[in-house]
């Protein structure tokens, strides 16, 4: 690879779209966060963010389907399946495993994740989808940054052939949705705004907490967001437009399970304050839940819990 200098954001106009920019506003920040955001975001992905996605066996993907709904995806291959031909080009020698509900085709919109858990890095990068086939993808990079390791729970992951069931749609949770989401310490949640401006895509998200750090109850979820790095895509993305899609891997048997969901912000209240470490609450509303069970290409070792953990609560149970 030829070596770029790190240059920042190259065009005029804002790194972040008008709901991004609102939220910053409402917090005092914007303009810190605009020359944050032009010196971290690039339009192109600097050396040391593609030999870092030539290394992964996954990456997690945010797309919206032909209705607009936004889904949370996990694509998978050896590594060396992400290639970066040149710097403003990433192809994906795989395709979405059998039954999720991603819609990748030429000209959608695309936010992609690289996230190593084992060692708590990841890179982001947005952009569009210019070719689609039985291969797997090419996506024309418009954004590309990285994220800190805060919240990331550190296990590793261990190839295994699959032989998965038969996936289970249903327009609300079971028991074991709702079981498996109360116990979970990361999720992924991918949103949208398409508007066309130089910050507006596709975009997916890590969320990680204690074992019960999702609140569960019926078909709504409650969710904590911590402090992090005041970009606010996911935020950004639920102010201007609420639907939103989540995947919750369970890292013990291999199930995948994708929800289709309505979010709004909690900003202050009193739920808000019980939450130890919460700067503000989503509260989602599940419309769609598909599981496919023992679909993920791994297992995984225990998690070890990230330290920043130790700032942060969890729900209480419910009193009867």
């Amino acid at each position: 690879m030829s070596v770029m200098p790190l240059a920042g954001w190259d065009r005029e106009e804002s790194p972040f779209h008008t709901g991004e920019i609102a939220i910053q506003r409402r917090l005092g920040i914007d303009e810190k966060m605009d020359r944050a955001g032009r010196r971290g975001i690039r339009t192109y992905m600097p050396d040391q963010h593609r030999e870092f996605f030539a290394e992964l066996p996954f990456i997690l993907v945010g797309s919206v389907d032909a209705a607009g709904q936004p889904w949370a995806s996990i694509l998978a291959g050896r590594p060396g399946f992400l290639d970066t031909p040149d710097e403003r080009t990433l192809t994906i020698a795989a395709q979405p495993l059998p039954g999720d509900p991603a819609t990748l085709v030429p000209g959608a919109a695309i936010g992609l994740l690289g996230i190593e858990p084992p060692t708590r890095r990841r890179n982001r990068a947005n952009g569009v989808v210019t070719k689609a086939d039985a291969g797997g993808l090419t996506v024309a990079i418009q954004q590309s940054f990285g994220n800190c390791p805060k919240y990331i729970q550190a296990r590793a992951p261990e190839p295994v052939e699959t032989t998965p069931g038969a996936p289970r749609v249903s327009p609300g949770l079971d028991a074991a949705d709702r079981a498996l989401m109360a116990a979970t310490d990361t999720f992924f949640i991918a949103t949208a705004h398409l508007s066309g401006d130089a910050g507006s895509g596709a975009d997916v998200s890590h969320r990680g907490g204690k074992p019960g750090f999702v609140r569960v109850e019926g078909n709504r979820l409650t969710v904590p967001d911590f402090i992090g790095n005041f970009m606010f895509n996911t935020l950004g993305n639920l102010a201007l437009e609420p639907r939103a899609g989540l995947l919750f891997p369970d890292y013990a048997t291999g199930d995948l399970l994708y929800l289709a969901a309505t979010g709004e912000i909690v900003w202050e209240g009193p739920e808000v304050a019980s939450f130890e470490g919460a700067q503000r609450l989503m509260r989602l509303d599940v419309s769609q839940a598909i599981r496919l069970p023992g679909a993920l290409p791994f297992r995984w070792s225990e998690p070890e819990y990230s330290l920043a953990l130790e700032r942060t609560g969890v729900w209480m149970p419910e009193r009867s």
